[in-house]
């Protein structure tokens, strides 16, 4: 099986690349991710998943959109949840990208953190490979949560100290404790 690894910055691939190579399955790590916000954020973000592809010889494929206004307003449009927005626009993209590539299946690696809405991933993940006639390969990844911690503290990766898009970038200043969720 050839397995294409949606990837949202390079932290949160280490644990799941270190698990896929181990268990013997082949894959290549796909970056899009045109929800990330500001711009510098979105660049260091992909440098940091280019340092660790390079450091550990994984195949990375980038995809540098940077819809900004279209990201936005499709979370301001997403009724309950706008973190939906953005899983499904990444997961459409990575089965789309699958599909027409000659992938038996796709991931996430944002199947990794414990803070991520982990059944709206998978829901929109399924979604997606039922539009595009893909499979999607699932696995709990958070069990090696502090594990990708570890590697991408020794790779010395940028880490990133919000989720991503806009309004999570505005949150991180409210000093609201973080939840883990599910």
């Amino acid at each position: 099986m050839k397995l294409l690894l949606h990837a949202c910055c390079g932290p949160c691939a280490c644990y799941p690349a270190e698990k896929l190579l181990v268990d013997g399955k082949a894959f290549d790590i796909l970056y899009f991710n045109p929800n990330i916000h500001p711009y510098k954020e979105f660049k260091r973000r992909l440098n940091a998943l280019r340092e660790l592809c390079e450091k550990k010889r994984y195949k990375l494929i980038v995809d540098k959109s940077y819809p900004l206004e279209t990201c936005v307003q499709g979370m301001l449009d997403e009724p309950v949840i706008r973190c939906a927005y953005c899983y499904r626009v990444r997961m459409r993209y990575a089965a789309q990208y699958a599909r027409e590539n000659g992938y038996d299946a796709f991931s996430t690696t944002l199947l990794v953190s414990p803070y991520q809405k982990h059944e709206l991933i998978i829901q929109m993940a399924e979604e997606a490979g039922q539009e595009f006639d893909i499979p999607f390969y699932y696995e709990d990844f958070r069990k090696g949560y502090q594990r990708g911690v570890d590697i991408s503290l020794e790779l010395e990766l940028y880490r990133q100290p919000y989720c991503g898009c806009i309004f999570s970038e505005r949150d991180r200043y409210e000093k609201k404790p973080k939840v883990k969720l599910d």
